[in-house]
């Protein structure tokens, strides 16, 4: 893996918060709670917890235009709506009854890997979260119940190899984005053949490539947290 770094409470006014570095890949995830759930849900019952991802305009060699008015950015809803079906994976939403947790993920520079940084920051963010929840009388029980994380991981020239950069993910044979949780179980597994097909062999291979880096990254989570 390339280097990871992370650092704590990067957004004082909200309710966890973090700065993730996958290399060149840097991210701030921020989570807010809010006094209200989706008309979906019952808040006697349960709680909520969504995402949002979004990449600044010069996170990338040329200039990402904003979303606006008449402008959806498929890609960015499709990686929020990834983050957010993760992160749900981390809490109990039933003693999260009446909140909702909102995690935004802004990407400050791109290098590779965006959105698994976003989910294993993201982690960060609502575990830090759900301890101000609790330090202020919000909720009675812990409502983090396990840890999160993500990984990048493709074939390059014939090679497997886990959290690729720009420069290696654009010419991938096979790309894959793997997030699981703590207990060694997949929450997604997202694959293509990019540039041609890929066996069973291969897939078990980056499967167990991937689990090995998560445990890793689930590793500096944990002492992200303790080291405070």
């Amino acid at each position: 893996m390339r280097k990871i770094t992370i650092t704590r409470n990067y957004m004082p006014n909200a309710e966890g918060s973090c700065l993730i570095a996958f290399g060149d890949t840097k991210v701030i995830c921020s989570a807010s709670v809010e006094k209200k759930v989706p008309p979906h849900i019952d808040e006697t019952q349960s709680g909520w917890l969504t995402a949002e991802y979004a990449m600044l305009p010069r996170s990338t060699q040329s200039r990402v235009k904003r979303d606006g008015i008449g402008r959806v950015n498929s890609r960015g809803i499709e990686i929020q709506r990834l983050i957010g079906r993760s992160l749900r994976q981390a809490v109990d939403l039933t003693k999260l009854a009446g909140y909702t947790i909102t995690v935004d993920c802004d990407v400050l520079q791109a290098d590779g890997g965006t959105r698994t940084a976003a989910i294993t920051g993201g982690c960060i963010a609502v575990y830090d979260a759900v301890q101000t929840m609790l330090q202020k009388g919000m909720i009675a029980e812990n409502a983090f119940e396990q840890w999160i994380a993500a990984i990048s991981a493709g074939i390059i020239d014939g090679k497997p190899e886990v959290d690729l950069d720009y420069a290696k993910d654009s010419r991938a044979e096979v790309d894959l984005n793997v997030v699981m949780t703590e207990k060694g179980e997949f929450v997604e597994v997202q694959g293509t053949g990019e540039q041609g097909t890929f066996s069973h062999k291969q897939l078990n291979t980056l499967l167990a490539l991937s689990h090995r880096a998560i445990n890793k990254l689930i590793a500096k989570q944990k002492k992200s947290v303790k080291a405070v």
